[in-house]
């Protein structure tokens, strides 16, 4: 099952479409494909390929865009690290106003180093150590979404042995399911996460009986990429139901964590309105009084990066396009059968005429594959292409396999571009690595 975006036989729409739909981009007569007023061909020649492009002007604007829609509502964003953890993408979204919804002690560290304040930071997901809880705890972040009974009790524990008190939300799970992929759905009750809702309010009567533990409210996330409204409208109704049914047991819920999810538009569609979700939490939550907490992610950064590649060479007339980037760079593909853009870099590849290719990578697995049957302007080996909107679950969802070095990253602002990240070097590869050898210590 594919992301659910687009249907297998819609047609592909055409550079100028794809173009013309993200306003980041811009196609110059000379300088070829512009992002956010940055040569992308200067950038390839610079540090060669494949190579992450991220605009800092595009996530400053998407956030700007959310925060506007969400006007009016006791609204907190919490950007979800695990979109895109680089530390300059956390420190534009913390300049922004975003705090951070981490999901480990890598990201609470992240966070942290980027300069987020503890008391702006949420720790969600499933499997929380009892060294992640006591780093938490120590840190004093916002609130820890608690997944279960027995996380709850290792949470209190851990916080009353610290003379500490925590502030925590449950997690629901809402048995709503959200119509996206079944690998990034996370609402439906036969998913790993949350507490079931019949469960939730005697476990939240119980947490306020617990040393070290504050409940303050409910959690709940449905999943990722969703492009409907219908999904939130039903999940937050059962929250809302909730919360009231709660209260009315006399329990104190001031506070509902909404999650995120907001998809994104991969071909020339806009994707989901952040309008429209805002308008839903109006009409669920506006008269109740609670805090609203969101993590978006893939809404904020998605749009925000591509990844630069070259044509190694084709096959079979065209009908495979190879390019150097891989799998192992970019793995949505492979993984999730997600769609992504493809477009010539150079103006003169742009208008080329039209032919349907595979354009793949050089990993030794059919999977490394970035489109199947896909009408692009015909390419040659050594043109350029930008694989778009990747900004989100690309570099930070990435691998080394065959032994292929971490590519670099480049960051465009005002019309500048600097390196972020330089590329990994093959000796790099296996710096710590040991070989046991005749004077080997064995324990």
């Amino acid at each position: 099952m594919a992301e659910p975006a687009y249907l297998p036989d819609d047609p592909d729409p055409s550079v100028q479409d794809l173009i013309a739909a993200r306003p980041h981009l811009r196609m110059d007569a000379q300088a070829g494909l512009m992002f956010d007023g940055v040569p992308l061909a200067r950038i390839a020649q610079a540090l060669g390929t494949p190579v992450w492009v991220y605009s800092v002007d595009t996530m400053r604007a998407r956030l700007a865009a959310l925060k506007t829609a969400l006007g009016g509502l006791n609204a907190d964003v919490h950007y979800a690290v695990k979109a895109n953890d680089h530390l300059a993408v956390l420190k534009i979204f913390a300049e922004g106003g975003a705090g951070a919804d981490v999901v480990s002690e890598g990201e609470l560290r992240r966070a942290r180093q980027a300069g987020i304040a503890a008391a702006d930071i949420v720790f969600s997901g499933v499997g929380k150590t009892a060294a992640e809880l006591r780093l938490a705890v120590a840190e004093g972040i916002a609130q820890v979404n608690i997944e279960s009974p027995a996380e709850l009790a290792t949470l209190s524990a851990i916080a009353s042995a610290m003379g500490k008190t925590m502030q925590v939300v449950l997690r629901i799970n809402p048995d709503v399911d959200a119509g996206t992929h079944a690998k990034i759905t996370t609402g439906r009750a036969d998913n790993k996460f949350g507490i079931p809702y019949a469960d939730a309010a005697d476990l939240y009567a119980h947490a306020t009986t617990l040393p070290g533990i504050l409940p303050v409210g409910i959690a709940l996330h449905i999943g990722s990429q969703i492009l409907t409204l219908a999904p939130y409208r039903a999940a937050y109704r059962r929250a809302a139901d909730l919360v009231r049914g709660m209260r009315e047991r006399g329990l104190m819920v001031d506070r509902v964590d909404c999650g995120g999810g907001i998809g994104i538009g991969y071909r020339d569609d806009a994707g989901a309105s952040p309008d429209g979700f805002a308008g839903v939490l109006r009409t669920t939550f506006g008269q109740m009084g609670v805090r609203l907490l969101i993590e978006p992610g893939r809404w904020l950064v998605g749009p925000a990066g591509l990844l630069l590649a070259s044509v190694v060479l084709t096959k079979a007339n065209g009908r495979f396009v190879v390019v150097d980037a891989a799998m192992n760079d970019l793995i949505r593909p492979a993984m999730y059968d997600a769609y992504h853009a493809i477009v010539p870099v150079s103006p003169v590849d742009a208008l080329a005429s039209v032919r349907t290719s595979d354009i793949v990578g050089p990993v030794c697995e059919t999977g490394d594959t970035f489109a199947r049957a896909r009408a692009l302007p015909a390419v040659e080996a050594g043109a350029l292409v930008a694989i778009l909107d990747a900004g989100a679950y690309g570099a930070v969802m990435s691998s080394t396999y065959n032994a292929r070095p971490a590519a670099p990253i480049a960051m465009v602002d005002g019309g500048r571009w600097t390196e972020i990240r330089p590329r990994q070097s093959h000796k790099d590869l296996w710096a710590n690595e040991h070989v046991p050898d005749a004077t080997t210590v064995w324990n």
